[in-house]
């Protein structure tokens, strides 16, 4: 993996200036969950055209209104486009909008990039960076750090990894949905590494988090107290204040994310680890958390819920 490099953000963000920099270009964008839909109204703001996929129609409406395409299928969404995104759940669910019988390897023109912004194996990149290979396109990893409500303010963190020129040539689409760009290198695994990498801080912060203030809770310190007080001094970043107000109150809503989701991030982080040869036991204390929170079918909470086991187990839990 080369050296980490920060593109810096260009000094224009509005679509008349836009067009100084780079040509229209055509999009197609698969998978419209809550953060695959922000991220395509970002788009659709600007002068690209957009043509939209995902397995149920209801979810598009509102960008179709806007001015989407709709496309029946994977292949047709990716059907003459410059690049493709795509955002969905899974190594499995990736592999079939892209490789299946309608997926959009079957639409994608010579040249045009693929643009996988899913959370998958490093493995599951570099088998599709194959194929695009193949087939004469080309293939991107560009997964994002940041809750829906980040990514519909395209103030995302974009992680990028792939074919050099073809990062260059999605430059300005990435900076339509993101405040920062990083490139980890020609390695089309390496942004999933780091996107797994992250989502394991992250859990390792809200396991923290419980833990202390469970403590201070059992000590007669208001948890919310802690949390001030930490999240404005030692830890006075994003995640503390954001994470750490959820912790707090113990109100696990809005869903960032549910449980299921994320416990699948760090199964691929431990299968990561021991391929190679990282012992990571904290790693292995938060996929128990999640799993325990997913048994317990806690599915409509976001995924810092786990802290709530913390707090079970501690005799708290009301």
């Amino acid at each position: 993996m080369g050296k980490v490099s920060s593109w810096l953000s260009r000094p224009f963000r509005n679509t008349s200036n836009l067009k100084l920099y780079t040509k229209i270009m055509h999009i197609g964008f698969i998978g419209l969950g809550q953060m695959g839909i922000a991220m395509a109204q970002n788009l659709l703001k600007s002068e690209h055209s957009l043509a939209i996929y995902n397995r149920t129609r209801d979810k598009a409406e509102p960008l179709i209104k806007a001015g989407a395409t709709w496309a029946s299928s994977p292949a047709e969404a990716a059907y003459e486009a410059d690049a493709v995104f795509t955002m969905v759940s899974d190594d499995a669910a990736l592999q079939e909008v892209t490789m299946g019988e309608l997926g959009l390897l079957n639409g994608l023109s010579e040249g045009a990039v693929h643009l996988s912004c899913s959370t998958i194996s490093p493995d599951t990149a570099r088998q599709l960076a194959q194929e695009h290979q193949h087939r004469n396109s080309r293939y991107v990893a560009c997964p994002v750090f940041g809750k829906p409500e980040v990514a519909q303010a395209a103030k995302l963190w974009v992680c990028v990894s792939g074919e050099t020129a073809a990062k260059d040539d999605v430059r300005p689409l990435l900076d339509l949905i993101g405040q920062g760009i990083y490139d980890f290198g020609e390695d089309p695994g390496a942004a999933n590494v780091v996107k797994l990498s992250g989502n394991f801080l992250l859990g390792c912060a809200i396991e923290a988090m419980a833990e202390a203030f469970t403590l201070g809770e059992k000590n007669n310190i208001s948890r919310t107290s802690l949390y001030e007080f930490f999240s404005t001094t030692l830890f006075a970043s994003p995640v503390y204040r954001n994470y750490g107000k959820l912790i707090a109150d113990e109100v696990y809503q809005p869903v960032g994310a549910p449980p299921a989701l994320i416990r699948k991030d760090m199964r691929l982080l431990l299968d990561e680890a021991e391929k190679a040869l990282v012992p990571m036991p904290f790693a292995n204390i938060v996929f128990q958390q999640l799993t325990a929170t997913v048994a317990k079918g806690k599915n409509n909470i976001d995924w810092a819920g786990f802290a709530g086991q913390v707090s079970e187990n501690a005799g708290l839990k009301k």
